[in-house]
Formats: structure tokens, C-alpha cells, sequence
């Protein structure tokens, strides 16, 4: 029996969990990104070129509804590889890698995230790398999105420098980072290639 969209209780609308696990997480995700994630105007990126229409993920991977939906997907996508702690450069990665380590507590295979400062911190415990201690550990480096590569490889090269073994490099959208990952010797998995999204 299908589960409604939206229950109601105490005369408040509440919507239903997208938690079903099953073979279509991919693609709805997809549908959550083209109604959620898409914004068309005219806007600047941060490589200094202009576009008519932005990926804004951070309103996906922020959704309650969707955004389980990314961490079992982006489970799934890297299962042939082998790591114990996600993460990436602040923001865009941050609530990725918190929604795989949800989704892979659920499942009963708990697995490590952590925070990359773009910068070390100069003051407490100055460290650049928050939360558990990725020194010695087989770590993925997240991006919700990649155009140019220069915020996951900036991560990368954090994460060399306290110690990490980076097994690869996972985005949920490809907008052109691939080859320069690659390059640096690093398997590359996205979930989707731009021209997926219709834009």
C-alpha cells in the first residue's frame, strides 16, 4: 500500500518521509533535484563565468525529505570502494557527508564524517580538519557539485597533509571536474552528469 505524500496531524500537514529504500532512490532524487535544486536567472560563478541557470544542492541535501535519499545513493554509487570517514571543504560537502553517515548508520554500517576548513582555525584546537581524526584512516572526498575540481582537490590535499589515505573522490553532480580529478590518480564517482538535469 502507497504511502500519501502529505498525512495529516493535529490539523497541520505533514509530510511523509521519503525513506522507502527501494530501487528508485536514484531517481527520485533526480525528480528532487530538477524541482528543488534548479534556479534559473542570470547568475556569476565563482570561475568568474555567467550562466542562465545555478544547481543550488545545498536546497536538496538540506531537505528532510530528500535528503536521506542522497545518502543511500551516494552509498550505493561508491560500494565497490572501501573507506570509513566522508567529508570535504565546507559547505557544499558538509551536508553530504552528513547524509551518508545517516544512511549508513541506518543500515547497520556506521562509518565516520568530518569538516574541512577552507583555512586552519587560529584559535582552540587550530585544526583544519574537524571532527573524528582522519590521520592513518581511508577516507572519500565529497562535493555536493564539481565545475572546475578546485574545492574537492583543495580537500585532497588537506587531508594528505593530516595523514589520510584518500581512496576517491564522489560529487552528486559532474559539471566538468572529472578529468582534473582523475588526473590527480583518484577514482571519480558522480551520481549525475549535467546534461541529466535538463539544463
Amino acid at each position: 500500500m502507497a504511502v500519501p505524500q502529505e498525512l495529516t496531524r493535529n490539523s497541520r500537514p505533514v509530510h511523509a518521509p521519503v525513506c522507502s529504500g527501494d530501487v528508485n532512490d536514484r531517481e527520485e532524487l533526480l525528480a528532487g533535484i530538477k524541482a528543488k535544486g534548479i534556479v534559473h536567472g542570470v547568475f556569476e560563478l565563482s570561475s568568474g563565468g555567467h550562466a542562465t541557470s545555478y544547481v543550488d544542492l545545498r536546497r536538496v541535501t538540506l531537505d528532510g525529505r530528500l535528503a536521506p535519499l542522497v545518502g543511500r545513493v551516494l552509498l550505493k554509487a561508491t560500494a565497490d570502494l572501501s573507506y570509513d570517514a566522508v567529508g570535504g571543504l565546507t559547505l557544499g560537502a558538509d551536508p553530504v557527508a552528513s547524509a551518508m553517515m545517516h544512511a549508513a548508520a541506518n543500515r547497520g554500517t556506521p562509518i565516520d564524517a568530518f569538516v574541512v576548513r577552507k583555512a586552519e582555525k587560529a584559535h582552540g584546537l587550530q585544526r583544519r580538519i574537524e571532527g573524528p581524526d582522519v590521520h592513518g584512516r581511508r577516507v572519500l572526498a565529497l562535493e555536493d557539485t564539481s565545475t572546475t575540481g578546485s574545492s574537492v582537490l583543495a580537500a585532497v590535499d588537506a587531508l594528505h597533509e593530516a595523514g589520510a589515505e584518500v581512496i576517491g573522490v564522489a560529487v552528486v553532480i559532474d559539471r566538468g571536474a572529472r578529468q582534473k580529478v582523475v588526473e590527480r590518480g583518484l577514482p571519480y564517482i558522480a551520481v549525475y552528469e549535467l546534461d541529466e538535469l535538463g539544463v
